[in-house]
């Protein structure tokens, strides 16, 4: 079951739930532009869907894997630590605004902190969320 994040106490329930993703780690992304060719090679090249999904696991018992949906993508920052670093999520940022979502794998940004910010950040149109089990 999807849950829909449509305000800040939306936003604040599911923060809650998760623990800011602490001792969390991205496991997969997948990306939907909408563009397509078909069977005719024919090309269809509108972004008309731009939806993420972002597969997060936790090291807990409630919500271990979560999937997350940003529906209306407007940019994905993605700076991944090559494989001589960690790369846990600690803390988090989440910002809902009258026509955007934001998501950092860090804590206590602000949206003018993201420009500058060496790490994975996440703005769309429209956020849901839902448990999808056990790791």
């Amino acid at each position: 079951m999807w849950n829909e994040v449509n305000n800040n106490n939306d936003l604040a329930v599911f923060i809650n739930k998760i623990c800011s993703f602490h001792d969390s780690c991205i496991k997969e992304m997948k990306y939907l532009s909408g563009a397509y060719v078909d069977d005719e090679l024919l090309m269809h090249a509108i972004n008309d869907r731009r939806i993420l999904r972002v597969i997060i696991q936790r090291q807990s018992e409630d919500f271990s894997t979560i999937e997350m949906e940003f529906e209306g993508l407007k940019f994905l920052k993605l700076f991944p630590l090559d494989e001589n670093y960690t790369c846990e999520i600690s803390d988090s940022t989440m910002i809902l605004e009258s026509d955007c979502i934001y998501w950092c794998d860090s804590g206590n940004l602000s949206v003018t902190d993201f420009e500058n910010y060496r790490g994975t950040i996440i703005c769309a149109s429209k956020f849901r969320w839902r448990s999808v089990g056990k790791c």
